[in-house]
């Protein structure tokens, strides 16, 4: 993870200062993260990574859910300021909407004559049936349900790669909260690579992340210093149930609390400094 917090100095270094939708940001534009699952899971060791949070997010992702309600039940509140918000709350259809966000695009994109596809099922589907293929692409990003979104997708669109039996993983992201944001946006990413590697019986191997609007928000600025003053540890490993083997073996609905989280995907050997608290720009 020392090339994470290479980005984070190079942003507090060089990085311009403007003044955004959310508060006062110093960003730059375009860079590029690269991990190797082989070298150890890219959890966050200069400071705590809420990784059971993490999981539960991705698995709301992934089943295709937006009831902020079922993340709260499973001990995951990332989305709850978005639910609150006053700009969405007199969208909302009901007490925890948070509209067609990410994974009710990746799993029920709308098609004009109203049928649904589901992008994330075809694309492991396709992985299983002809790895070569050059369209392994899902993507969140639709512009005529925008409005329809309590927060448009900053991470946007993601693809994937197979060769020699391993399977890779490529993100862009348009939008990257450095300090607090990306961190999660990591380990969300490597740990779907490594789901569907197993559900498609590959080996997981690289994830890119290619981050557009890089930036830290200058109340972030204290936590980035001390951030980046502790050294690095080595990385942990991540576990994963080996009856995951299908997408409704990681159904949310069917997640009752946070401890039935572990019972799917841990972290071990999971070596870290504190965690560092900072408020999230909404």
């Amino acid at each position: 993870m020392r090339n994470y917090n290479l980005l984070l100095k190079e942003i507090m270094d060089n990085g311009s200062d403007r003044n955004g939708r959310n508060g006062m940001t110093r960003g730059l534009f375009t860079r590029e993260l690269r991990f190797r699952m082989k070298d150890g899971f890219p959890a966050t060791t200069t400071k705590k990574l809420a990784f059971r949070s993490v999981a539960g997010e991705l698995f709301w992702f992934m089943s295709g859910s937006n009831d902020n309600k079922i993340l709260q039940r499973i001990g995951c509140e990332i989305w709850t300021a978005n639910a609150n918000v006053d700009y969405w709350k007199p969208k909302a259809k009901f007490d925890g909407d948070l509209g067609r966000v990410y994974g009710v695009q990746w799993r029920f994109w709308r098609k004009p004559d109203g049928t649904t596809v589901d992008q994330l099922q075809s694309v492991i589907d396709r992985i299983k049936k002809d790895p070569n293929d050059r369209r392994l692409i899902v993507s969140a990003w639709n512009p005529g349900e925008i409005e329809d979104m309590a927060l448009p997708p900053c991470h946007m669109i993601f693809q994937f790669f197979v060769t020699d039996g391993k399977l890779s993983l490529h993100m862009f992201q348009r939008s990257c909260d450095t300090f607090l944001g990306v961190p999660f946006n990591i380990a969300s990413y490597a740990l779907m690579l490594h789901l569907v590697a197993q559900m498609t019986n590959l080996i997981p191997d690289e994830l890119i992340l290619t981050l557009g609007d890089v930036h830290i928000y200058h109340d972030h600025f204290d936590a980035v210093r001390e951030q980046l003053a502790r050294e690095p540890m080595e990385l942990p490993k991540l576990w994963i149930n080996p009856n995951i083997k299908s997408l409704a073996d990681i159904d949310v609905s069917k997640l009752l609390t946070p401890e039935d989280i572990v019972e799917l995907v841990k972290l071990t050997d999971y070596k870290h400094h504190p965690a560092i608290k900072a408020k999230m720009a909404v």
